[in-house]
């Protein structure tokens, strides 16, 4: 009998990567990988992919998932605060805490040998700054206030409960420590303090296409880790076949990208040769937000090697523009 892999938040932008990813990953004559999510939707069926529509902070909901034979679940589902448009922190309780308890007791009930989840750099932005590489076991160091606390919170509590289950019930547990995600979306807005505004490197690669000049603010060699999705989901698929009880990990690529290196790639990829985008550098703007990650024990305990370079990111970011692959499940997003 094939081992099943269950991916909650298939629907999402990251997910639904991932689900691709692990579905070419995986021999399809020794595993299965099924997708699920909130979303009522068709589009997996139609590709001939098992689907179950499931809001994981309804315990009822879970009664339509597979019982047998389920080897691991990466738990992607959670609600974040770049799409909530409007501040409502009993969402983050409801999908973070409240689901993260009913993934584990299916997790339980169902004799799973692993969990995979993911959680939030957040917990330790207080200790990022310029030039600061972030380790996997950078103690917790986050605001109390502001809007990300209290979904920073649920996620923490939602870790304790993961480590219950593990020592409780011998569930193998790996946590990923997840920056921003890079991979392209039909939806291309977030929500910071509840304000809908154009992700800004989706600003860039508009500006790019029409050839208009792109602004560079602060400090051009300020650099970031820029993981692509494919990346992210190299490593989920190899902690599912690790022979290991535990691990956490950074997501990231361990290779920092300037802001200089990341405009003027998306100049090259996108814009037209005989009119290329000019760079404007505006020192006296704030930039900012990224993180470096230390990806060493990801390599070291899971072979994972990143495959991403800046330009290739990019690269995929076109392909993907002009596939569109996910535009049916981004269509109903806020």
């Amino acid at each position: 009998m094939k081992k099943k892999i269950v991916i909650f938040g298939a629907t999402g932008n990251v997910g639904s990567y991932v689900l691709k990813y692990a579905r070419e990953y995986f021999n399809p004559e020794e595993w299965e990988v099924v997708a699920s999510g909130r979303r009522k939707t068709d589009f997996f069926e139609k590709r001939g992919i098992p689907y179950y529509s499931v809001d994981v902070s309804k315990k009822e909901d879970f009664d339509v998932l597979p019982t047998e034979n389920v080897y691991a679940v990466i738990y992607l589902a959670a609600e974040i605060p770049s799409y909530m448009n409007d501040y409502a922190p009993e969402k983050y309780v409801n999908s973070n805490i409240i689901g993260a308890f009913n993934v584990l007791e299916y997790c339980r009930k169902n004799h799973v040998d692993r969990i995979l989840f993911s959680t939030t750099v957040f917990d330790i932005s207080l200790s990022a700054g310029e030039g600061i590489v972030l380790k996997p076991d950078t103690p917790k160091n986050f605001s109390y206030k502001g809007d990300h606390a209290v979904y920073v919170i649920s996620k923490n509590t939602a870790l304790e409960l993961i480590e219950h289950y593990h020592q409780e019930y011998g569930l193998k547990k790996f946590i990923f420590r997840f920056p921003t995600i890079y991979n392209y979306s039909p939806y291309q807005y977030y929500f910071p303090n509840g304000v809908k505004t154009l992700r800004p490197v989706y600003r860039m690669i508009d500006n790019a296409i029409k050839g208009e000049p792109i602004e560079l603010w602060g400090n051009p060699e300020y650099s970031k880790d820029m993981v692509h999705v494919y990346d992210c989901a190299q490593m989920l698929c190899k902690a599912v076949e690790v022979d290991r009880e535990e691990g956490f990990y950074n997501v990231g690529t361990g290779n920092p990208v300037t802001l200089q290196e990341q405009i003027e790639t998306i100049i090259k990829v996108f814009s037209p040769k005989d009119h290329p985008s000019q760079i404007i550098y505006r020192p006296e703007k704030k930039a900012g937000g990224g993180f470096l990650m230390d990806v060493e024990n990801a390599k070291r305990e899971l072979g994972y090697e990143p495959q991403y370079t800046c330009e290739k990111l990019f690269m995929d970011y076109k392909k993907e523009m002009e596939l569109d692959r996910f535009k049916e499940l981004r269509e109903k997003s806020i």
